[in-house]
């Protein structure tokens, strides 16, 4: 039996700049994108035309992790918070610095990247679409 739990990052009309984004920011790859419009509609339901190019579901792949973005339904309440974070661990501290000067951009610090007892650099930065991200360095074992 596999189990495997994905990040899923829900927004409000922003998913595809999101995805943009991350794409340059954390050096993503989409691996599977689809529209509202470009699912499976039914003439019972139609899709109005306002949201038909909404993201229904996208599947970004950054290094070995997968990372899930779409746009929530508009009627349906998106609720912002820090209960859930995204920690992006890394051995390299020039990768944890890239990571963190992209991430703050038009976002917010929550933590300046810097030295901790347990990591050579750490930080914590909440994304311009209110995403909030761990930026960790593992200490090396050698």
């Amino acid at each position: 039996m596999t189990v495997q739990l994905n990040a899923y990052i829900m927004l409000d009309g922003k998913a595809a700049e999101a995805i943009a984004f991350y794409e340059k920011s954390l050096n993503a790859k989409v691996l599977f994108k689809e529209t509202v419009g470009e699912g499976a509609g039914s003439p019972e339901l139609p899709v109005p035309e306002e949201q038909k190019n909404l993201v229904a579901h996208a599947v970004l792949k950054v290094a070995d992790s997968e990372l899930f973005v779409a746009d929530q339904i508009p009627g349906q309440p998106v609720h912002q918070g820090n209960l859930l974070t995204i920690c992006i661990t890394t051995t390299d501290i020039e990768q944890s610095r890239q990571f963190y000067e992209a991430l703050r951009q038009d976002g917010r610090v929550e933590q300046p990247l810097g030295e901790q007892y347990f990591s050579p650099a750490f930080a914590v930065v909440t994304d311009r679409f209110g995403v909030t991200f761990q930026i960790f360095t593992k200490l090396s074992q050698g």
